[in-house]
């Protein structure tokens, strides 16, 4: 598969079970232990630099990762006084592009500042300084990533507690392509999250397996070394985990790729928990500004937010796509 969907469609070709099994293997505590951390280190949460707005004040920060490094962000803060929701926004990964890191959903957070929400915008590890990819098929750094991944923005949500000023009881997660796939990980192991919205992302390996391009990659790397590892990470597919999502509430929301189908997209539908709701737009893999609007309404919604004008909304840049950088 080329890199269309980035490093979201590489790390999910591991992990595949047989189809129709993880509902009924379910969710247990040695699988949701990959993803656990101490809490009781201290943040270490650093300023490197500020940038004043009319509404929203925007921290450079960097805070420790429980993995290794550190992770940088920004986080916006709203001018007036709290408790305040507060949304953490994952990125995706698109190769050549820009905004493939903490840049993407910085315009949509200042906006949603006005409307009192607090955001954390992280950088992935792979697109921190001094990430190096292995680019052979199926190997442990992909594993290693996803996993700080998951983790760092589970840390994400510590940084935010420990403010003293965000409602515990409304944080939500917005996660694009390789991070919807994190938060869907995430909807699974961190009851602290009210709301998710997944956007453009792989969900479950029984239903990518399905797929004509998924059988054409196992065949190519070789059926014995695709099923060896597929075994030995079975524990990091995203259904097993968005399948128990519940209580919070899924947006799912696609575009119209080759890769992801309208059969395919149902099929992911069908294995998030209730509550949920999916609308596929007329859009490429960035999507567009309806997507935009639904999202924030959702939010809104979801967060129990001041509604924003539409005019405010409408004034978000929309996101590039790129070509290919290797078609």
């Amino acid at each position: 598969m080329k890199r269309l969907f980035v490093i979201s469609r590489l790390i999910l070709r591991i992990g595949i079970v047989l189809a129709g099994t993880a509902r009924s293997l379910g969710q247990d505590a040695e699988m949701v232990r990959h993803f656990d951390y101490d809490q009781k280190v201290p943040i270490e949460l650093k300023q490197i630099g500020t940038e004043e707005r009319e509404r929203a004040s925007i921290y450079d920060i960097t805070y420790a990762s429980p993995k290794g490094g550190v992770v940088p962000a920004y986080l916006v803060v709203p001018k007036e006084k709290g408790p305040f929701p507060a949304v953490i926004w994952g990125h995706w990964y698109w190769e050549n592009s820009p905004m493939r890191n903490r840049k993407e959903f910085l315009d949509e957070a200042i906006v949603l500042a006005q409307a009192g929400v607090v955001s954390l915008l992280p950088d992935g590890p792979i697109a921190r300084p001094g990430h190096v990819a292995r680019n052979e098929p199926l190997n442990e750094q992909q594993i290693t990533d996803m996993v700080q991944a998951v983790v760092d923005i589970r840390r994400g949500i510590d940084l935010l507690l420990a403010r003293g000023d965000v409602d515990p009881k409304r944080i939500a997660f917005v996660g694009h392509s390789y991070h919807a796939s994190a938060g869907a990980i995430l909807s699974g192991t961190d009851r602290r999250f009210k709301a998710f919205v997944l956007m453009a992302g792989s969900l479950s390996d029984e239903v990518d397996l399905q797929s004509k391009e998924e059988q054409e990659h196992r065949l190519k790397v070789g059926p014995e070394k695709y099923d060896a590892f597929v075994k030995k990470y079975a524990w990091i597919n995203p259904g097993k985990y968005v399948a128990h999502a519940g209580p919070a509430f899924v947006f799912l929301q696609y575009g119209k790729e080759k890769y992801f189908t309208a059969q395919h997209i149902r099929e992911y539908e069908k294995i998030v928990s209730e509550p949920k709701r999916l609308k596929i737009y007329d859009a490429p893999h960035a999507l567009n500004a309806e997507a935009r609007r639904d999202r924030i309404q959702f939010l809104t919604e979801q967060l129990k937010l001041r509604a924003l004008p539409t005019s405010l909304i409408a004034a978000i840049p929309d996101l590039y796509q790129p070509p290919e950088a290797n078609p």
